[in-house]
């Protein structure tokens, strides 16, 4: 954990690195990873912080100065446990640091992510965290997010040259969810996704398109509702039942596990269809609706904590680093958890 400390304005890195003999980069790391400086070196920048009772940016100078000591976090859905699980990772980190976490939720709705982008500058919080899916909505937060003003997106890469970001290996979860019902004997899958503006839900598909590619098959179908709710589950899944009853369709990737609990409540009411036995479906976040639902789903388990830990460390670290920083774009490997949706 970093240490801020009260500084005279003026102070910068590049006085830190010239009184010592070092290089930024060294300097940074010095505060960030030490491990990595040898210890000579180490002890050298240190001596020249002191003396300089340098803090690297205005962000941490505040803190220093019992300004605030806060960071913010707009989530975009907390009817998705995933969103919940970033947030306590989020927290860990910040009281690590001896800091608080002020949260948001957005609904997904562009107009509640600019309300509390400007709420949170308002209450001067030292950076936010936002949690994305939509490339819409990345490039219109961005268009009026001030370059003075830090910013880490999750659940949500973007290139390094912009902002940090932290997000779960999209497509390489589609690919195993895909894989495993292959594995098992399913050959006529479906995909259901969403709006194709839902960048998780297109990296998905590219996996489910992969794993077919592989074993030389084609999808039975691809499946774009509305969007990615348990209501559009229900939807898609009164849809489907005449194709799997048929035995036109036996398994199904679905890019949330809101969807696949819908379509599992639509077969159990309907009656028409057996999961696993008629078609297995695979979900994909691992979230309250995959292990509470009447058959616990198959899903792709994404380290929604760590996320939120790692986001808003690299937070922290930008606010040491200041003008020394270099983002970057932490990707999490997938898991996937093996339940009676596919497995009976």
């Amino acid at each position: 954990m970093s240490t801020f400390n009260s500084v005279p304005p003026g102070a910068g890195i590049s006085d830190v690195a010239r009184l010592a003999g070092v290089s930024q980069g060294t300097v940074s790391n010095v505060l960030n990873h030490p491990e990595r400086v040898a210890t000579a070196t180490r002890d050298r920048v240190r001596q020249a912080i002191s003396a300089l009772a340098y803090v690297p940016n205005g962000a941490a100078r505040s803190l220093a100065a019992g300004g605030s000591r806060s960071i913010g976090l707009i989530l975009s859905d907390l009817e998705n446990s995933l969103f919940v699980d970033i947030a306590r990772g989020a927290e860990r980190a910040a009281a690590e640091a001896g800091m608080s976490l002020l949260l948001a939720n957005s609904d997904g709705r562009l107009e509640s992510e600019d309300r509390y982008l400007d709420l949170f500058a308002e209450s001067r919080v030292l950076s936010t965290l936002l949690t994305l899916n939509d490339d819409q909505h990345f490039r219109q937060i961005v268009g009026r997010v001030a370059d003075s003003r830090s910013l880490v997106l999750l659940n949500f890469q973007v290139d390094p040259a912009e902002y940090c970001s932290v997000d779960g290996h999209n497509e390489r979860g589609g690919y195993l969810a895909t894989r495993h019902l292959i594995d098992i004997g399913r050959r006529r899958l479906v995909f259901v996704g969403g709006p194709d503006s839902l960048r998780p839900v297109s990296e998905r598909h590219r996996g489910f398109s992969a794993a077919l590619a592989e074993s030389g098959l084609t999808a039975a179908a691809d499946v774009t509702p509305d969007w990615i709710n348990r209501s559009d589950g229900w939807r898609v899944g009164t849809g489907l039942v005449e194709a799997i009853a048929a035995g036109r369709i036996d398994g199904i990737v679905a890019a949330s596990d809101l969807l696949a609990a819908g379509m599992l409540q639509a077969f159990a009411t309907l009656g028409r269809v057996r999961v696993p036995h008629d078609v297995a479906i695979v979900g994909y976040d691992n979230n309250q609706a995959a292990w509470d639902s009447p058959v616990p789903i198959s899903t792709i388990g994404q380290p929604g904590e760590e996320m939120g830990y790692r986001g808003a460390r690299l937070a922290m670290e930008e606010l040491v680093e200041g003008d020394a920083h270099q983002h970057r774009a932490v990707v999490l490997e997938p898991t996937l958890i093996v339940r009676e949706s596919t497995v009976s």
